[in-house]
């Protein structure tokens, strides 16, 4: 082990990109449809992993859905979160903000209860057994309508006082987050947060309309605003943070390769980038995968100001992230 990870395995460190449903092993998704009696068009988890090869975002989508058609009770949320939290907390991650995607089992008949209930038991065992934080956001389909969109606001009425805030995920192109005003204002009236994806595949005016239009206080991925001068200043003088999550990039080809990887300049340029996993059972690794294969790009100074800009993102009030960054510089003094 070199000293950098040596350095990264032991950083206190927060994940905001982390979508729960990309977080479904193989050998879950096999297990989970044994006990749920549901077949998948895989024979092997060896067959499976073959499969996770995409040139594209849409290529990993269809397989992101289909695996999540494995996911029927509550006990198989709970499980499906718990695996997740268990493996980051070995990774030192201390707080996480976890992404999950309603519609993509309402659509099947599985209730809103369901899916919120069970995350939520999964989140409440993983602060008992590690002492591990969270927060549950909740991502609107971009391919779907805006009025689907609002329909699943209402249906998460019940359980808005647990939840966070709401996201933008799924297919970026053709999907512009002006699509999506009326209900961003919606949940901006109900007090939630608001993070979009912008900027992986769609171009720097996504972000814009992001910021203009849906008000966000954190934008996920944001990539390619670095193709405008104007909006990298914007973003850097005004504090925003952005989830980058460097694995993912590579494997959906936003990146040619991990050595041109703009992570490195986003911090040159003031930026408040984090690093996180997004989808890490279809993109090879877990948020310390992550910082790993990012490092050589970096110094010790750099991984720091990841972490540290991971709490500052957070939705934590200001005493837990003064508590959270304190820890990181006790970590550094040591």
């Amino acid at each position: 082990m070199s000293d950098l990870d040596g350095f990264i395995a032991g950083l206190p460190k927060a994940e905001l990109h982390l979508h729960i449903e990309g977080s479904l092993q193989p050998e879950m998704m096999f297990a989970l449809a044994r006990r749920n009696r549901i077949a998948i068009p895989f024979d092997s988890v060896e067959q499976l992993r073959a499969a996770y090869t995409f040139s594209r975002l849409q290529d990993f989508l269809d397989i992101y859905y289909q695996g999540a058609d494995v996911l029927r009770t509550e006990e198989d949320f709970h499980d499906l979160a718990l695996a997740y939290f268990d493996r980051a907390a070995a990774d030192t991650v201390v707080h996480a903000e976890i992404f999950f995607d309603p519609q993509t089992h309402t659509a099947r008949g599985i209730p809103f209860g369901v899916v919120a209930e069970g995350l939520l038991a999964g989140m409440r065992e993983a602060e008992a057994r590690h002492g591990l934080t969270s927060k549950l956001i909740l991502c609107f389909l971009r391919h779907l309508s805006e009025d689907d969109a609002l329909a699943t606001l209402r249906e998460a009425e019940p359980w808005l006082e647990q939840i966070t805030g709401v996201g933008l995920d799924s297919s970026e192109l053709g999907h512009p987050p002006s699509k999506f005003r009326r209900v961003f204002t919606a949940a901006g009236e109900r007090g939630l947060k608001r993070v979009a994806h912008a900027g992986e595949e769609g171009p720097p005016a996504y972000v814009i309309e992001a910021l203009d239009l849906l008000h966000i206080d954190r934008l996920d991925h944001g990539n390619r605003s670095l193709e405008d001068e104007a909006l990298t200043r914007r973003l850097a003088e005004t504090g925003m943070t952005l989830t980058v999550c460097p694995l993912s990039n590579l494997k959906l080809c936003v990146v040619r390769d991990l050595g041109t990887h703009p992570i490195a300049r986003m911090l040159q340029l003031g930026l408040r980038a984090t690093v996180n996993s997004d989808d890490p059972a279809y993109f090879g690794g877990y948020i310390n995968d992550n910082y790993r294969a990012v490092a050589p790009l970096l110094t010790r100074a750099d991984l720091a100001a990841l972490a540290r800009n991971s709490f500052e993102g957070s939705f934590l009030d200001q005493n837990q992230i003064a508590l959270r960054v304190a820890s990181i510089e006790a970590y550094i003094s040591e």
